[in-house]
C-alpha cells in the first residue's frame, strides 16, 4: 500500500469475521494528525490486480450498526456487503465516519424526533436548517487510490457515490445493487423517501 494526497495507512490488522477473514485499516492525515477524532477505516479482502474488486462505500449509523435500529437498513447493508465481497473473493468496505448522511449523531437524533411527528428525513432535515447530505465521498476515492485501486465494480444504490468516485478517477466498470428486506414500516417509510426524493436507484 501507498500513501495517497492526505490519507496515508496508519494501522492495519487481521480481522476475522463471521463472513471471512479481512484486513482492517485505518488512514489518517498526514499533517497533525492528533487532531483527527475520526479516522477513516477500510477492510478489505483479496486484492489483487487481476481482479475487478467489489467496493462498497458505507457511511457510519451507530443507531442502526451498534443499537440495532430498525429505521433504517444500514446494518443490513453493510452486512450484506460484507457478505458479497467475502463470496467474490476480492473487494473493500470503505467506512466513512459520517454519521447521519453527515450532521452527525446529535443532530440525526433530532431528526428521528421531527420524523416522530410526521416528517420525512428529508424534511427533518430542513427544518432543523441542515444539509439535506452532507457526506464527502471524495475520502473514498482518496483511500482506494492509496490501496492502488483505480477501477472497481461499486455496491451501491446511490447515484452520488458513483459521481463522486467517477470524477476523482475511479473508474466504475459496473453498479451492483444492494437490496435487503425493510424490517419496520419506519424503514419503509425512509426508503420511500431516498427513492423519491434522493434518487437511490431502489
Amino acid at each position: 500500500m501507498v500513501d495517497s494526497g492526505f490519507f496515508r495507512v496508519t494501522a492495519s490488522a487481521k480481522l476475522p469475521t463471521r463472513h471471512g477473514d479481512f484486513q482492517i485499516h485505518s488512514f489518517g492525515q498526514h499533517k497533525h494528525p492528533e487532531t483527527e477524532h475520526a479516522p477513516t477505516l477500510c477492510l478489505t479482502m483479496g486484492l489483487q490486480l487481476d481482479k475487478i474488486p467489489l467496493v462498497r462505500v458505507h457511511s457510519e449509523c451507530i443507531t442502526g450498526e451498534v443499537f440495532g435500529s430498525l429505521r433504517c437498513e444500514c446494518s443490513q447493508q453493510l452486512d450484506e456487503a460484507m457478505a458479497r465481497i467475502s463470496y467474490h473473493g476480492s473487494g473493500a468496505i470503505i467506512y466513512l465516519r459520517q454519521e447521519g448522511r453527515g450532521i452527525g449523531i446529535e443532530n440525526k437524533i433530532k431528526a428521528y424526533a421531527l420524523q416522530d411527528q410526521g416528517m420525512d428525513t428529508v424534511e427533518a432535515n430542513i427544518a432543523l436548517g441542515l444539509p439535506i447530505d452532507a457526506r464527502d465521498f471524495n475520502q473514498a476515492a482518496m483511500v482506494l487510490k492509496a490501496l492502488n485501486v483505480d477501477r472497481c465494480d461499486l455496491l451501491t444504490n446511490n447515484p452520488d457515490k458513483t459521481n463522486a468516485l467517477t470524477s476523482a478517477g475511479i473508474h466504475i466498470e459496473k453498479e451492483v445493487r444492494i437490496h435487503v428486506e425493510s424490517q419496520h414500516p419506519t424503514c419503509a417509510h425512509y426508503l420511500q423517501t431516498k427513492k423519491e426524493k434522493l434518487g437511490h436507484r431502489l
